[in-house]
């Protein structure tokens, strides 16, 4: 399975933001805020403005790099988001939150996507009482995420069971910590996500290829 192997710290340079992408650690120790341009040689030199299309782009890149996803299966996600009915944008979002490795991530088993998608591909969970180690798995509303019942006895799922209840659970989903096992109630709505996105430039940027 390809994926980025690289120093986070620089994706959220060149982005210019912080995409959380180690989790609370970029809280406490965020390399963005100490070194506050891109990286590279040129990367202290002042940025030109950009274009329409660069724009588009670089939010583009930037919702591929949060949720983790990389070019080819975050097009097959924006073709899928083309299909469905309403707003394409939306619906991309949409598909990006109800991945397994995510929803691991907003249940609070896993302090960052990466480590989600780490935990997940080890086989450390069901759906619905099924083994899936598939992190761009799409789940659906009624859908129910636990930990296996061999993974309980970890030392990482003992602790994290004691943190679970410090962490807060977006309301489309709820989680028993008792049982180690989150159901999602409803797909997320836009104002449910809060995320600080422009996700109509993606689909703008989509149109024009």
């Amino acid at each position: 399975m390809a994926r980025y192997t690289g120093p986070v710290c620089k994706l959220c340079r060149r982005e210019g933001v912080k995409l959380f992408l180690k989790g609370e650690k970029c809280l406490t120790n965020c390399t963005l805020e100490r070194r506050n341009t891109r990286p590279g040689q040129h990367g202290g030199s002042r940025q030109r403005k950009l274009s329409g299309y660069g724009a588009q782009l670089r939010e583009k890149q930037k919702i591929r790099r949060t949720y983790g996803v990389l070019e080819r299966q975050f097009r097959r996600h924006y073709n899928e988001a083309l299909r469905r009915p309403g707003r394409t944008g939306e619906n991309l979002l949409q598909i990006l939150e109800m991945r397994l490795d995510n929803l691991v991530y907003r249940l609070g088993f896993a302090d960052s996507r990466a480590q989600a998608r780490q935990l997940v591909s080890h086989g450390h969970f069901e759906v619905n009482g099924r083994k899936t180690d598939i992190p761009s798995f799409v789940a659906k509303p009624g859908d129910v995420i636990t930990v296996r019942e061999r993974s309980k006895s970890l030392e990482y799922f003992k602790t994290r069971a004691l943190q679970l209840s410090q962490k807060a659970v977006p309301g489309w989903l709820s989680l028993d910590i008792a049982n180690m096992s989150g159901r999602v109630l409803s797909l997320p709505s836009r104002t449910d996500l809060e995320l600080p996105f422009e996700e109509q430039m993606v689909v703008e940027y989509y149109q024009v290829r």
